[in-house]
């Protein structure tokens, strides 16, 4: 799953690397087995093309893996601890709050001076400054410190040599050497030891960047647990890409006008990080299915049917499809709702649909029915003509076109919602729509 807080991430850093002529280094942290499969990689790899970014655009690098910098993370950790910057600790937690009366505290320092080798159960922790602060100049956030002495000697290396994140991380930017770390708010705090372990590996740390955190409806940070996050779920779905990348740039940015749908050719150009809006960003989904709509009715209608394709039974006959394609585009804001406008003229008999079927045949129904198909037998068929007998069944027994309309959509559609009706009568065919409405008559019947 590529959560879209991380492809709202990777946007921004792209756009960077485009307007800066800078590279976008795509990293797989894999060094942890449980969590990493190569299944999951691949699909990393195919959300982050679906939104434009990939190797075979000249700004795209990688991806590089952890676990082959396996040799350059354990020689960084004896570095730092032959210069006396890390020591090895065997501390244990239960050990720890004895100490502190607190499982809560921080590690209080206890094997600083004790001189411990490496050795089974021993740690290698960053030895952090006592006094003053760690100042984090961020492009977004501005000056964020971070006090030394509430600052903990954290671990940087199990006791098999094998690093943590936060020393994996400060090597591998170094070794592939990254200018800007653009990435998610959550990781602020890490940016406080990064800032610690860069100068003492020998390096210029990078310019930071952290990003607003992305909120659902109700205020809180986005969670898989409870709110659609996965990109995939997005694509799958029918949102088009063009779309989804224009929505996510302007969570926590925008162009300085009142655009809004905007082509990432227009976008790239203008985003600067100085510009980012450190308060957090709604992620307003149904504002993002009101730009994709935007973006389908755009669509060429050539583009339209190739892109409706993979919504499409393979059996269903694409030409048929292209005679309603351009009534169906004006209708869907996602492209998998293609499938519910125009499966009755495909389908032998039409979906049934209770609750549709209820709200429609009511008092009256099998009169207007009835009386429609006695018209279907010598009416002309095109849509204007085909409506006017409608008008004149529904007069006939009191009511308006709207209202006449509901037990013959239902009958030719299965639904109380979807294409014209009249010009969805004509594209099936007088034979079959008659046969559509002798079987609602059939039903109401018993």
């Amino acid at each position: 799953m590529f959560h879209v807080g991380g492809a709202r991430s990777a946007l921004y850093n792209w756009a960077l690397a485009e307007r800066s002529g800078g590279q976008f280094v795509l990293r797989i942290e894999d060094t942890d087995a449980a969590r990493n499969r190569p299944e999951w990689t691949e699909g990393i790899i195919s959300a982050l093309a679906w939104i434009g970014i990939s190797g075979d655009k000249p700004a795209f690098e990688g991806p590089y893996f952890q676990s082959s910098y396996e040799t350059q993370h354990r020689a960084a950790a004896e570095k730092l601890y032959a210069g006396g910057k890390a020591y090895f600790c065997d501390c244990t937690r239960d050990q720890l709050a004895e100490r502190t009366g607190s499982e809560q505290r921080g590690y209080d320092g206890f094997c600083r001076d004790r001189g411990l080798r490496p050795g089974p159960a021993r740690a290698l922790r960053f030895r952090t400054p006592d006094e003053g602060a760690t100042v984090v100049d961020d492009v977004i956030r501005g000056r964020v410190e971070f006090p030394n002495n509430a600052m903990e000697d954290f671990v940087i290396a199990r006791a098999d040599g094998s690093p943590l994140y936060v020393l994996a991380n400060a090597v591998d930017d170094i070794e592939q050497r990254i200018t800007h770390v653009v990435r998610g708010e959550e990781h602020l705090t890490n940016a406080g030891r990064q800032q610690l372990l860069w100068p003492a590996l020998g390096a210029t740390p990078p310019v930071w960047a952290h990003l607003p955190v992305i909120v659902n409806e109700q205020r809180k940070k986005l969670s898989k647990r409870r709110d659609k996050v996965a990109l995939e779920s997005y694509r799958d779905e029918g949102y088009l890409p063009e779309a989804m990348v224009n929505y996510l740039m302007l969570l926590g940015w925008g162009p300085g006008d009142d655009r809004e749908l905007m082509p990432w050719s227009e976008m790239a150009p203008l985003f600067r990080l100085e510009d980012v809006n450190p308060s957090s960003a709604f992620f307003d989904e149904k504002k993002l299915r009101a730009f994709n709509g935007e973006y389908i009715r755009a669509l060429p209608l050539a583009e339209f049917v190739a892109r409706c394709r993979p919504y499409l039974d393979p059996s269903w006959d694409v030409e048929v499809f292209g005679r309603v394609a351009e009534l169906a585009q004006t209708r869907v804001a996602v492209l998998s709702e293609i499938t519910a406008n125009v499966d009755f003229l495909f389908l032998a008999e039409p979906v049934f649909d209770q609750q549709s079927w209820d709200k429609a045949m009511k008092a009256g129904a099998e009169e207007i029915l009835s009386g429609y198909l006695a018209r279907l037998e010598t009416v002309s068929f095109d849509p204007e003509s085909l409506k006017t007998a409608l008008e004149e069944v529904g007069l006939e027994h009191g009511l308006k076109l709207g209202k006449a309309q509901a037990p013959v959509r239902v009958a030719i559609t299965g639904r109380t919602v979807g294409l014209p009706l009249f010009e969805s009568i004509e594209v099936l065919g007088r034979e079959r729509a008659a046969d559509r409405l002798r079987a609602a008559l059939g039903r109401l019947r018993g």
